[in-house]
């Protein structure tokens, strides 16, 4: 059986197993994180550097698609 992949938490610094953990691959950049409050403590000091406007554009976008998203939750639920 080949060996599995191993990532290494950006934020905590501990190794984990390929299938467990998260892992986003995105612009070339991969990131590895051990747990979800790896995770958000990254995201937390993330987006802390994004330029102020880059960040209102991305912010609005992703609200109005989690929006768009809980609308049609709460019309497929009506009978």
């Amino acid at each position: 059986m080949p060996a599995r992949k191993r990532y290494q938490c950006i934020v905590c610094g501990r190794y984990f197993p390929e299938g467990q953990g998260i892992v986003i691959k995105r612009a070339g950049i991969e990131l590895a994180f051990h747990s979800k409050n790896c995770l958000a403590k990254f995201f937390r000091v993330f987006i802390e550097h994004l330029d102020e406007a880059e960040f209102k554009k991305a912010a609005r976008e992703t609200i109005k698609e989690f929006e768009e998203i809980l609308k049609r939750k709460q019309t497929a639920k009506i009978i």
